[in-house]
């Protein structure tokens, strides 16, 4: 199975750019949204963020993010423990879905931290969504009704675009002024040219 990672800055448009990838036919596993939810419903994960965090992680509606967020804030070492913990679960969960797609002539995983989390290797091809930071900011103050300094201080937690555009194997711009839609699809034939 042929599998592409997709990635890109906050902001920069990688769920514009998966829901085009759907409208193709291709499946598109959300690794932001399955941790999150694995979080929730899988035993082992749960188990082991209460060993490294407590019992109060978790409250009556289920993992509690904020307390999550608070702690690992400026704790690299509880941080990365976290990720060594939720990232093997995610692996998991990509294989068994992969899995259920055997239909599909390729798959797609979106991911924001797709190189950070070691994904990218079981990719075959890796795709950047860039869009200028200016952009990403206001695009994101908008979305999220934020400020802008709450913007950048997520932006902080995410490898620097010049990082990025250097490790992905082809790069979708999406600046307001380039048509997104035919290098989707340029790319999406490109890959069912070398697949077949």
């Amino acid at each position: 199975m042929f599998k592409l990672g997709l990635t890109g800055g906050i902001g920069s448009g990688k769920t514009l750019v998966c829901q085009i990838f759907e409208k193709l036919g291709v499946p598109v596993y959300y690794a932001d949204t399955a941790a999150r939810l694995l979080m929730n419903t899988d035993a082992e994960l749960k188990s082991g963020i209460k060993l490294m965090f407590g019992e109060q992680a978790f409250g009556m509606d289920g993992l509690d993010r904020q307390y999550l967020a608070d702690s690992v804030f400026g704790d690299h070492e509880k941080l990365s423990g976290l990720n060594r913990l939720v990232h093997p679960a995610v692996r998991k969960d990509f294989i068994r879905w992969t899995d259920l797609q055997m239909e599909s002539p390729y798959v797609i995983e979106e991911a924001a931290i797709l190189f950070e989390s070691g994904a990218s290797i079981e990719m075959n091809l890796s795709v950047l969504v860039y869009a200028p930071e200016e952009l990403r900011i206001s695009r994101v103050m908008k979305r999220d009704g934020v400020g802008r300094e709450a913007v950048l201080k997520r932006m902080g937690h995410q490898l620097g675009e010049e990082e990025l555009m250097e490790k992905a194997d082809h790069v979708l711009i999406n600046d307001g002024t380039q048509m997104l839609l035919p290098q989707v699809i340029e790319l999406h034939n490109k890959i069912l040219n070398c697949i077949e």
